[in-house]
Order: C-alpha cells, then sequence, then structure tokens
C-alpha cells in the first residue's frame, strides 16, 4: 500500500523546503504528478496504521500553517 500526501501551502507560512524536511523525517518521499510525496507501507497497512500516521504529519506540521490531503491505495 502507498499513502498518498498533497500539501497546500500559505505565503505566511514556513518555506516549502521546511515542510518537505519534515515530511522526509515521516517516511515520506517527494514524488511528482498529482502528489507532493508518497509513503510507501511496503504491504499491507492497517486502519489504524493510517490513522497515525496522519496523527504524526498532523504533529509535524503544525504551527506551519499549511494544509493537507492524503489518499491511501
Amino acid at each position: 500500500m502507498e499513502t498518498y500526501l498533497r500539501v497546500t501551502f500559505d505565503s505566511e507560512g514556513a518555506k516549502p523546503s521546511e515542510v518537505a524536511d519534515r515530511l522526509r523525517s515521516c517516511g515520506f518521499a517527494p514524488t511528482q504528478g498529482n502528489y507532493d510525496f508518497v509513503y510507501d507501507w511496503q504491504g499491507p497497512a492497517t486502519r489504524e496504521q493510517i490513522l497515525d500516521l496522519s496523527d504524526e504529519l498532523t504533529r509535524q506540521l503544525r504551527g506551519y500553517r499549511v494544509q493537507f490531503e492524503i489518499e491511501t491505495v
């Protein structure tokens, strides 16, 4: 499974490079196309694991003034 992440930046928020560093520290890799980053589960993921990852994203990006959207397939 993979979790795809789309990030929307605010001009009053953190620099995109700072956000990218935070996301990489969570295990996300930059990608191109419809999404900005991808997290590879390297196998199936439970709903609980996906929610935990979402919670971690919220913690990591708090105060950075960005919005994010995830999709797991």
